[in-house]
């Protein structure tokens, strides 16, 4: 009996050294690899540099493009390289798409988009449905929710306004950087104190309208008040007290700008269209806009070059289009011919 215990003993030990081996080879395993993920991380850490090496500040990109600027010394880092990949990622892994979570930031929300709010689904993360006592928890918390989202007067204030700013910018087919000019606009005004005495909708299109014609996006007076709930002399009033008190630099609107709009809404062909720009581009050089209304002469532009070109075009359906009146089309295409016949005949006279 002790013999054969004796002679099992070193089996037994050398299936303990084997063991011991294997495990001392999967540690020495594990350690290279988060030796090799460690030096991966400080390649990359050396790789970009984010500090100043002046005062350790944050680093940023300057306006060049080249360079890289310090935000609290200043000090040029002309061999800094910035990380600016972007990790995407997809939270608790329920999409096998990697995608950032949340929308940007938007001036079209009265909190910028970055505040949270509880939805209305009676359903848990599993999607399974609440109990009574819970719905009755959640609903209590919605309604807290949504009075410290708007608790201040100019919280108020902003839904509304923006809300009419997106209302109106989607019936005139405005597009979204104008929207978000036109939020903007209606911020700086509200700091400033602008709108005591002045209806919310008034500064809202006046903001709409200024947004429209900073980003030669422009839509007329008689366009913007169209789908306002307040009056054409309202917006007028709003709109110049705006642009003075917040000193907007506004060019005067280019009647070219709205050539290819009524072209395209009277079913105009090209020759007709091109013939209205340059006619429109050659009264403008003669300063035949100046101080009449741009729509009207891109109006009557466009009828003149009609004529020119031999193409059906009535004066009726240019206003409807327009939204001018025929005596405004009678009066101002004259004009644009006689710019344009001044023009031909210094050129045979230079030729």
């Amino acid at each position: 009996m002790n013999e054969r215990t004796t002679e099992e003993r070193p089996e037994t030990v050398s299936h303990e050294d084997e063991s011991d081996s294997h495990s001392s080879n999967e540690i020495g395993d594990e350690r290279s690899v988060t030796d090799s993920v460690s030096g991966a991380n400080t390649d990359r850490q050396s790789q970009y540099q984010t500090t100043c090496p002046e005062c350790s500040g944050r680093l940023r990109r300057a306006d060049d493009d080249v360079d890289t600027v310090c935000d609290d010394c200043g000090l040029v880092v002309p061999d800094a390289t910035l990380d600016t990949s972007i990790t995407l990622y997809t939270p608790n892994g329920t999409s096998e798409k990697e995608s950032r979570v949340g929308p940007s930031s938007t001036n079209l929300l009265h909190d910028k988009g970055l505040s949270t709010m509880i939805g209305w689904q009676d359903t848990d993360a599993n999607g399974n449905a609440l109990s009574g006592e819970r719905r009755q928890q959640m609903r209590r918390l919605r309604k807290w929710d949504a009075r410290f989202r708007r608790r201040s007067s100019s919280d108020k204030n902003l839904m509304h306004a923006l809300g009419e700013i997106n209302r109106m910018a989607s019936a005139l087919g405005v597009p979204d950087s104008t929207r978000e000019t036109a939020g903007v606009i209606y911020r700086r005004a509200l700091d400033e104190g602008l709108l005591p005495g002045r209806a919310v909708e008034s500064v809202a299109t006046a903001a709409l309208y200024a947004a429209s014609r900073m980003d030669t996006a422009p839509r007329s007076i008689d366009e913007v008040s169209t789908v306002s709930r307040v009056e054409q002399i309202c917006v007028e009033r709003a709109y110049r007290h705006v642009s003075r008190e917040l000193g907007l630099e506004i060019a005067p609107t280019d009647p070219r700008s709205f050539i290819g709009r009524i072209a395209s809404d009277v079913g105009c062909t090209d020759a007709t269209e091109r013939e209205a720009r340059r006619l429109a581009s050659e009264a403008i050089e003669k300063g035949v806009h100046s101080g009449k209304h741009p729509v009207g002469i891109a109006a009557g532009a466009l009828y003149a070059a009609a004529r020119r070109c031999d193409e059906s075009l009535r004066q009726a359906d240019i206003a409807r289009v327009a939204d001018v009146s025929e005596m405004t089309i009678r009066n101002r295409y004259p004009e644009v011919l006689a710019a344009a016949d001044a023009e031909e005949m210094i050129d045979t006279e230079n030729s």
